[in-house]
This record gives structure tokens, C-alpha cells and sequence, in this order.
């Protein structure tokens, strides 16, 4: 990992921070307002520029781990977000959409880093990520309409138009830049020009969205700062119990060592920056739910580090 990947939560408190004194002191609440969907826009499209579909294949070759990450992604997760945000966020309907916003958007890339940190198989964690992403652009309305119940308060009209803005808009401009690249100069062309630049553009992009949210939104937070602790509780239980359930069915299958991690990693990242952009768009006249999303980055990177090293594969044990 880059400096820049290693300090990133650090680096979103910092702009969060920075955001928050802007917003207090000057007026520029308005205007900030202008820039976090652009912004976030911009990162999501840089995002996707990353992602080669080409890996999909080797989704055949570990039948198990798909199967398991796929019932641990989209119908165990949603389900202990729903409890979760029920048990523990009952009375704050923007905390609970938050939350569930969060938990039912499986990582579309850092898991990636950290799989090849614990030496996972980063070929079938490669060939998960346009899968899971397909599967939540497909689900994420369904959930939020189902399990978000009335602290939802949204029409599926709406949150079908910014699912379509924020993910497919962006799905579809990336893939065409990439394809475009590959025909006119080849893959390794594309790679140098396209999809590094795109990878030097995420961190900027997301430190800008949330600068300019906390600025837009600075007194809300104030307004609202003890509501956001409780989501401490939530995202602690999810981020201890999905890894033991992980680890737990990758033993029960009885999976090479790689596999286990890479199932690990996979059903643990969560797509902070996809959710937040969903957020925004979706609910723009309730801010606390896209507020209530950055506290997920604040925790999530140092769990996956730690999380890491506890699964990190001995090199002898690889392919057992």
C-alpha cells in the first residue's frame, strides 16, 4: 500500500475536520453543496476506470468461495444490517439507512489491496469484483425498500435514478473508456494512460466529497455529533462477527488457506465511497445519512489491516 492508502483514515478525519471548521466559520455552505456529487461522481468513474471484467473466468475455478461470499454478501449481511439498525439504531431512521446503506455495498476494490497484503488468491478475489458489483446495483434499491422500511421515506422512482446516476452512469463511462483505450492503443497503453491516472484520482476525489460535505453540512453535524457515536456499536459488532463467519464456513468447506483469506476480505470491505455517493443523491434533504457514512472509512481501513494480519497466509500453507 501507498502512503496515501495507509493514512487513509487518517486523511478522511483531516478533511471531515477541515470541512467542519470551513463550514462553521465561513459561509460557504452553498457552494460546497455544488461540489460532493460531482466529486463523488469523479471518484466512483475512476473506480470502475480499475476494474478489468476479464478475471471473471476464475470465478469458476472456486465454486465454494463464491457461493459462500455471495450468501455472506447479499443475504446474511443485509439481514444483520436490518437487526443491527433495529436493535441498536431503532429511534434514528437516517443513522439506520446509513448503516444499512453501508453494510449491503460490498467492496469493489480496497478489498483487493488487503487480500494481496494477507496473501489471499487475488485471482478469485479480482474475479468477485464485478460480480458483487453487478449484484448491488441490482439489490440496492430492493434492500433499502425492503429492510429500510419507513425510515426509508423514499419512492423507488428516486432511488432507482440515483442508483442509475451514481453507479450505472459512471459503470458505463468507465467501461467505454476503457474500451476505447484498448482498441485505439492496446491494454498496456490503456493501463499506463487510463487506469493509473484513474487509481491517483480516488483518494483526492474522496477527501474533496467529504471536505465539502462536512462544509455544506457543518452545523447538522454539530446539531447531531452524540447521534453519530452510536453507530460505534453497530459497525463494531459487524466488523468482529462477518470475519468469525467467514473464517468459520471456510473451515466448515475445509478451503485452502488463500481461498479463506481472500473469503475473508471479501465478505468483510464494505463500499464506503459508493454508499455515501448513493446517499447523497438519494436523500438529499436528509444529511445526516451521508454524514452518518463517513464514519465507515474512519474504522473500516484499520480493521482490514488488522484483520490482515491476523489471516495472513504462512508462504508454505498457499494452495493447500
Amino acid at each position: 500500500m501507498s502512503l496515501a492508502e495507509r493514512l487513509q483514515s487518517v486523511l478522511v478525519t483531516l478533511a471531515a475536520l477541515a470541512g467542519l471548521g470551513l463550514g462553521l466559520l465561513l459561509p460557504v455552505g452553498d457552494v460546497a453543496g455544488h461540489v460532493v456529487l460531482p466529486a463523488l461522481l469523479v471518484m466512483v468513474t475512476a473506480v470502475f476506470v480499475q476494474m478489468d471484467a476479464g478475471h471473471v473466468g476464475e470465478v469458476r475455478r472456486a465454486g465454494s468461495v463464491v457461493a459462500v461470499s455471495l450468501l455472506l454478501n447479499f443475504v446474511v449481511t443485509p439481514l444483520l444490517a436490518w437487526a443491527l439498525g433495529a436493535g441498536l439504531l431503532g429511534d434514528q431512521p437516517d443513522l439506520r439507512i446509513g448503516l444499512l446503506l453501508l453494510l449491503v455495498t460490498p467492496c469493489t476494490d480496497w478489498y483487493l489491496i488487503f487480500t494481496a497484503m494477507a496473501r489471499g488468491h487475488t485471482g478469485i478475489a479480482a474475479a468477485l469484483l464485478p460480480v458483487n458489483l453487478v449484484l448491488q446495483l441490482a439489490l440496492l434499491p430492493v434492500y433499502v425498500l425492503l429492510l429500510g422500511g419507513q425510515a426509508a421515506m423514499v419512492e423507488a422512482g428516486t432511488l432507482a435514478e440515483s442508483v442509475l446516476l451514481v453507479l450505472v452512469v459512471p459503470l458505463l463511462v468507465a467501461t467505454g473508456l476503457r474500451v476505447l483505450a484498448t482498441r485505439r492503443r492496446g491494454a498496456a497503453w490503456r493501463d499506463r494512460t487510463v487506469v493509473a491516472p484513474a487509481s491517483r484520482l480516488v483518494l483526492p476525489m474522496l477527501y474533496l466529497a467529504v471536505l465539502a460535505m462536512f462544509a455544506w453540512q457543518a452545523r447538522t453535524v454539530v446539531a447531531h455529533a452524540g447521534d453519530l457515536l452510536a453507530l460505534l456499536a453497530p459497525l463494531a459488532v459487524f466488523f468482529v462477527l462477518l470475519p468469525l463467519l467467514a473464517t468459520g464456513a471456510a473451515r466448515l468447506l475445509r478451503l485452502p488457506a488463500d481461498q479463506r483469506v481472500t473469503l475473508t476480505m471479501v465478505t468483510t470491505a464494505r463500499n464506503s465511497p459508493i454508499a455515501l455517493a448513493v446517499a447523497v443523491a438519494a436523500f438529499p434533504d436528509r444529511p445526516l445519512i451521508a454524514v452518518a457514512l463517513v464514519v465507515g472509512p474512519l474504522l473500516e481501513l484499520p480493521v482490514l489491516a488488522l484483520i490482515a494480519q491476523l489471516v495472513r497466509v504462512r508462504p508454505a500453507a498457499v494452495g493447500r
